[in-house]
């Protein structure tokens, strides 16, 4: 089993920044990746970034590229999205993930585990 939980969401300015945090707890689960992803209402859910844990080798959605970044830090068991550059159009709730990514780095069939979300409101 894995226990996923995220924080570090907020209300900003349009410009400003935030950091999530998702803190993983595995029991007996082998899980190689661990991503972000968001949901807009009304939109599809969308991958934003991911990370395999033991490279550090990271991916990124085209919209997010250069203003957000993935890191984790395995001591703590924990992953990090910093997100910078804030936009209106990343109103979302975002939820971190883990599994193993086979191909592609958003493929939902590969994350099992799912943490509750976290919401992150952005103002103009």
């Amino acid at each position: 089993q894995v226990q996923l939980v995220e924080s570090g969401g907020g209300s900003v300015q349009a410009g400003g920044s935030l950091r999530l945090s998702c803190a993983v707890f595995s029991s007996g689960y082998t899980y190689r990746h661990v991503a972000w992803f968001r949901q807009a209402p009304g939109k599809a859910r969308e991958g934003v970034a991911a990370i395999n844990i033991g490279t550090g080798r990271t991916g990124y959605a085209d919209s997010v590229k250069g203003r957000f970044t993935i890191s984790r830090d395995n001591a703590k068991n924990t992953v990090y999205l910093q997100m910078n550059g804030l936009k209106p159009e990343d109103t979302a709730m975002y939820y971190c993930a883990a599994g193993i990514a086979y191909g592609s780095w958003f493929g939902d069939n590969d994350y099992t585990y799912w943490g509750q979300g976290t919401q992150v409101t952005v103002s103009s």
